[in-house]
């Protein structure tokens, strides 16, 4: 992914869009999938925002934005991702 900014528009089951900023991606060795972090683009810098992940599979660039996004559904799969987004918010609260 680009160092730009880069956004994502996410519909629900009502067909309402909502645009997301990409927070970051990374890859899982261990489940052999590529996973993306989401985050409302309308959120304040000071306000708590929902983050949203997902596993996806990336566009014949590699970029996120125009590939598949899949709902995580293994507990176990889960149990990683938090862990990835909880060092990755450590790492930024002590910059």
């Amino acid at each position: 992914m680009s160092e730009e900014e880069q956004q994502i528009t996410l519909v629900d089951e009502h067909g309402n869009e909502e645009l997301h900023n990409v927070l970051f991606t990374f890859d899982s060795e261990d489940y052999g999938k590529s996973y993306i972090f989401l985050y409302p683009s309308d959120a304040e810098n000071d306000e708590q925002v929902d983050i949203q992940a997902y596993s996806y599979t990336p566009d014949a660039d590699g970029n996120a934005d125009a590939g598949q996004l899949t709902e995580i559904e293994s507990d176990d799969e889960w149990k990683m991702v938090e862990e990835v987004l909880n060092t990755f918010l450590g790492d930024n609260d002590e910059e």
